[in-house]
């Protein structure tokens, strides 16, 4: 805390004064302090009083964030500002997440599936880029090698459990890409490389498909040419950090070691 209000004091010497910072302040006040910054970092599609009310919403869906480190927070918030992405709203954009980091609940900054498509849609090489999931009763084949071959048709009656996923994007060159990955693929990857998996408040838990999606997308994009924003902005993706700068992506996350805040400590 004491960093923190260094750090807002440095700020408020920069605006000569503008921002007034106080002994007590919440992490409301401290969103509301921080807004001058914010704005520097939006997009012009969303104002800083949206963005505001977008972090205060995220505070009471979510209330657990209130306990967070003050820092690791607005960093989170200042990653979705930077990134354009709307945080913890039905948009699925992307997400602040409550998570206990060797006994310290601090803010981890996740991007969702709908996030990475409009992320993607910034390259103006990219045409189209989709996942889709994959139920037992649909008509589904798939070939790799020299000539690969991708064909989806979704059962129109009962399309029984979802089996597969697979995401894929074709470049305005004609340029394409493919990845299939089963479910049991999916949780196996989940598992070895996102903590929050099986944690109470991730997205895993109420938006698996989303993030399933998320998830081969993210394996396609591995044959796409990708341009350096969107590198920067992978990078950022399932984060904890508590630094503040202009350029979120050259702020190193902290190491997680613990699972996110759980279930059981959920219902206390």
């Amino acid at each position: 805390m004491d960093a923190l209000k260094m750090e807002l004091a440095k700020k408020a010497e920069d605006t000569k004064g503008e921002v007034k910072l106080k002994k007590s302040m919440s992490i409301k006040d401290l969103i509301k302090a921080m807004e001058p910054e914010i704005k520097k970092a939006l997009p012009e599609v969303i104002t800083p009083e949206r963005f505001t009310r977008m972090a205060l919403s995220a505070l009471n869906t979510t209330p657990k964030l209130a306990e967070c480190t003050q820092m690791s927070f607005l960093a989170a918030l200042m990653n979705a500002a930077q990134l354009g992405l709307e945080p913890n709203t039905p948009l699925g954009q992307a997400y602040l997440i409550p998570y206990n980091n060797k006994g310290v609940l601090e803010c981890q900054f996740q991007i969702g599936y709908k996030g990475l498509i409009d992320l993607s849609y910034r390259n103006p090489q990219m045409q189209v880029i989709q996942a889709q999931a994959v139920y037992e009763n649909d008509d589904f084949d798939y070939e790799l090698g020299l000539n690969p071959k991708l064909v989806h048709r979704p059962s129109l009656l009962k399309r029984g459990e979802v089996k597969a996923f697979y995401g894929y994007f074709k470049l305005s060159n004609g340029g394409y890409g493919f990845e299939v990955m089963s479910r049991n693929d999916i949780d196996s990857y989940a598992r070895e490389y996102s903590k929050s998996f099986d944690a109470a408040f991730s997205p895993w838990k109420n938006n698996y498909v989303g993030m399933a999606k998320k998830t081969v997308i993210k394996q396609a994009l591995k044959y796409a040419p990708l341009m350096t924003e969107f590198r920067k902005a992978l990078s950022t993706d399932e984060t904890i950090k508590t630094e503040f700068c202009e350029d979120m992506s050259e702020v190193h996350g902290k190491d997680v070691f613990d699972m996110e805040y759980r279930e059981e400590e959920r219902s206390e």
